[in-house]
């Protein structure tokens, strides 16, 4: 039987309400120090409360949970901690559960000293369709009503039924690296995309890279996402994106006539399957490496860019690196830059998303701070002249409009960039 009995943190109840408030980005003139750093490798099985009739398995990709105890006859308490420190405070959580009869317990997620409760729970019964978990089941103190970033509580009690069949309970959706891989491979089967390998992962997971259109077309759009393991609105937007420029219609066809798409799909698939919060292998946060390219999975990326442009002397025209965040949030090149491939094109292209959905407001925030470069979007802009942003998605931004806006999104980059660029 396994059984790991572990400190109590702080507990509070909690319960889930709108989220507005955006996390605060690292601010582009720190320098971050990326070299590899070591990290605490999950255990990895199941932990079996006989008396209690329940087990709790994290065996499996994504699976998050450091530790588990019983606390009485219907609460069980579990312990989440990160990859290593310091760390951006994004805590992710993901196990299964069942049990010999069907029954509701409590369980109570808890985290490292310093870190709050993020991910409103997701339920499944298969790992593949998810649903909220029911407010009625998050429970929480009047006092944390008003959840936002800067009130969050140290932990989190979700009221669970057991039963024989497993339940998954997660922060998001289970995309990891082999669903992701699924993903890319339908894609490649369009006649006119080809998926190859431009890397490896630490733990020799294949880094892929999807190129759409012609090959030989002088004009690029560079696409990335997953640079962060928990982000999956990030992910599922940025397959709607691509989606997008991958259909039928005469306008994405016209575009890849005169365009090729450069996607990579999943850009630290180690931090993802081994359910890290926020880093790869090498205990680094990959969206900071965009300056020394210390780690393998940056490099690749680079590697391939630099590649894809050299072949044909082809330009960088845009670039989009997908995240999450607490709200739907562009980060955007400054106002101070201007001599990009194509000056103002990403503030032309959020005024044309606005007109396009009906009563949505962009949530923008321009940023002049471009050196050291660090993050992809500075990489993008200050190497290659490439309009380029940070295109996040809010953790609880509702499924379908997410893909709305996402399809929205690369429509209008087609039309713009059709119309600019000859």
């Amino acid at each position: 039987m396994k059984r790991y009995f572990l400190p109590l943190l702080l507990i509070l109840s909690f319960q889930s309400h709108a989220q507005t408030t955006v996390l605060p980005e690292v601010p582009d003139s720190v320098r971050t120090v990326t070299m590899s750093r070591p990290v605490q490798k999950q255990w990895r099985g199941q932990y079996e409360f006989e008396k209690m009739g329940v087990t709790v398995s994290n065996d499996f990709p994504m699976g998050s949970l450091n530790g588990m105890f019983q606390e009485n006859d219907s609460t069980l308490v579990a312990l989440i901690t990160a990859e290593n420190t310091p760390i951006n405070e994004s805590p992710w959580y993901a196990f299964q559960i069942w049990g010999k009869e069907e029954k509701d317990i409590y369980v109570r997620l808890t985290y490292q000293a310093g870190s709050k409760h993020r991910y409103y729970p997701k339920i499944s019964y298969d790992g593949n369709f998810w649903s909220p978990l029911d407010s009625a089941n998050f429970l929480v103190p009047d006092s944390l009503k008003n959840f936002n970033f800067r009130n969050r509580p140290e932990a989190a009690t979700l009221k669970l039924n057991v039963t024989k069949d497993t339940t998954w309970v997660a922060g998001q959706e289970i995309h990891d690296s082999k669903r992701v891989k699924a993903w890319a491979d339908l894609i490649s089967s369009k006649p006119f995309v080809q998926h190859e390998k431009i890397g490896e992962s630490l733990e020799g997971r294949e880094i892929s890279a999807l190129t759409i259109g012609k090959p030989q077309n002088d004009k690029l759009v560079m696409v990335i996402a997953r640079q962060h393991p928990p982000e999956v609105t990030g992910q599922l937007a940025m397959q709607s994106f691509v989606e997008t420029l991958t259909n039928d219609s005469e306008l994405s066809e016209r575009f890849r006539e005169n365009f090729t798409i450069l996607v990579v799909p999943m850009v630290n698939p180690d931090g993802v399957d081994n359910g890290h919060w926020r880093h790869n292998m090498h205990g680094v946060d990959l969206n900071r490496d965009w300056a020394d390219f210390h780690q393998p999975e940056t490099r690749a990326v680079k590697e391939f860019m630099h590649k894809k442009a050299e072949e044909n002397d082809a330009t960088f025209y845009f670039g989009i690196d997908f995240h999450s965040t607490w709200d739907d949030i562009y980060y955007t090149v400054g106002d101070d830059y201007q001599t990009g491939n194509i000056p103002g094109m990403v503030s032309e292209w959020l005024v044309n998303i606005q007109s396009a959905i009906p009563g949505y407001e962009p949530n923008i925030s321009p940023n002049n701070k471009m050196e050291p470069t660090l993050v992809s979007r500075n990489y993008f802009y200050i190497t290659f002249g490439a309009e380029s942003l940070v295109y996040e998605i809010g953790d609880n931004t509702p499924r379908d409009f997410l893909e709305e806006k996402s399809r929205v999104a690369a429509e209008e980059m087609i039309k713009l960039l059709l119309d600019k660029v000859d």
